[in-house]
C-alpha cells in the first residue's frame, strides 16, 4: 500500500517528458485510489453495501497498478541486474523489497473482498471461503506494515535535505495508515471468531471506522507523494541519492562494456569547474659561449 517515489538517480530512466509523464499519472493514481477506497468504506453505510465491495475491488486494483509499476521502475534502470542488491543492501530492502511487499499485501487483500462479495452473492455454496477471506484479510495489512517499515529504512548519505524531509513526510502517513488496517483486521477477525455471519456481516463496525481513518491517512501521504515527485522532477540530478558499494560502477562497466576511467561524478564536477589553463612563458635562448667571446673580443 506504499507509494514508493525513490529519490535515487537512477529512477530518472526514459526521456525526459515521458518520464515526468509516467510518474505524475502514477501518483495521481494512487491519489484517486485512496478517494475511491474511502467511498468503498462510506457504503458499507448505506443499503447497497454489496455494491461498495465492487468499489473497493477497483481501488485495490489501481494500487496493485501503482506498486507493480514502482517495482519496475527501480528494476528496469539497474537493467535487471540483481547482483547489484549485494553492493548496495538498500536496492534490496527497499526500492525492492517495499513494492512487491505492498504488491502481495495488496493482492492478498484484494483476494479476501472477492471472495466476500462471492460469499454475498451466491449464498451458501461459498461458505467454505469464510476462513480464508479472514486469515486474508489480516495478512494483507501485515505486508503493508513491513512494506512501511522498510520503507522508513531509506537512508541518504548525499541526497538534498529538501527531497529527504518529503520523504520522512511521504512515509510516517502510510505508515500510520497500515497500522490502522492491521489493528483493524485484528479486532474484526477476533469479532468473527466469536460469533458466526456470512457474508457482508464479516466487515464488522470496527474494520469499516478504522479502515476509514487509514484511508485519510493514506490520502495525506498521496498528496504529500504528489508534492515530492514535482519537486524532484523540477530538481537537479546532482541533488539525488547514488547507488552505494559500488554498484554504480559495476552498472556503468555493465552498461560500457569496460570500466570508465571517470565516475560519473568526477566528470559533472570537471565539466562544471574546468581546470585554470596554465600560462606558458616563454624562456630565452642561452647564448652559445663562442658568441660571448667574439663580443669581448671586438669591445
Amino acid at each position: 500500500m506504499v507509494k514508493l517515489a525513490s529519490a535515487r538517480d537512477f529512477r530518472t530512466y526514459g526521456p525526459g517528458l515521458t518520464r515526468n509523464r509516467y510518474e505524475y499519472i502514477n501518483a495521481g493514481l494512487y491519489l484517486f485510489s485512496t478517494v475511491v477506497l474511502s467511498c468503498g468504506f462510506a457504503s458499507q453505510f448505506s443499503s447497497e453495501a454489496s455494491s461498495g465491495l465492487v468499489v473497493f475491488l477497483i481501488a485495490l486494483g489501481l494500487m496493485l497498478i501503482v506498486n507493480f509499476h514502482d517495482l519496475m521502475a527501480h528494476l528496469v534502470p539497474i537493467d535487471f541486474r540483481f547482483q547489484l542488491m549485494a553492493f548496495d543492501p538498500q536496492l534490496a530492502f527497499v526500492e525492492f523489497a517495499v513494492p512487491l511487499f505492498n504488491m502481495l499485501g495488496t493482492l492478498l487483500t484484494f483476494l479476501a473482498v472477492f471472495f466476500i462479495f462471492l460469499q454475498e452473492e451466491k449464498g451458501h455454496g461459498y461458505f467454505k471461503l469464510e476462513k480464508h477471506a479472514l486469515n486474508m484479510l489480516v495478512a494483507g495489512p501485515v505486508l503493508w506494515v513491513v512494506g512501511s517499515i522498510h520503507n522508513s529504512c531509506q537512508i541518504y548519505e548525499r541526497a538534498d535535505g529538501h527531497v529527504q524531509i518529503l520523504q520522512q513526510c511521504v512515509y510516517i502517513p502510510f505508515l500510520m495508515g497500515s497500522m490502522l488496517f492491521m489493528i483493524s483486521s485484528c479486532l474484526n477477525y477476533i469479532e468473527q471468531s466469536r460469533v458466526i455471519h456470512h457474508g457482508l456481516g464479516l466487515l464488522g463496525r470496527d474494520w469499516i471506522w478504522l479502515g476509514i481513518s487509514g484511508t485519510i491517512f493514506f490520502f495525506i501521504g498521496g498528496l504529500i507523494n504528489v508534492v515530492k515527485v514535482f519537486k524532484m522532477q523540477q530538481m537537479n540530478g546532482m541533488r539525488l541519492e547514488k547507488l552505494r558499494g559500488g554498484a554504480q560502477e559495476q552498472l556503468i562497466r555493465a552498461r560500457e562494456g569496460h570500466v570508465p576511467l571517470l565516475s560519473e561524478h568526477h566528470q559533472i564536477r570537471i565539466r562544471h569547474n574546468p581546470p585554470p589553463e596554465e600560462t606558458k612563458v616563454s624562456k630565452p635562448l642561452p647564448t652559445p659561449y663562442k658568441d660571448v667571446l667574439l663580443g669581448q673580443t671586438r669591445s
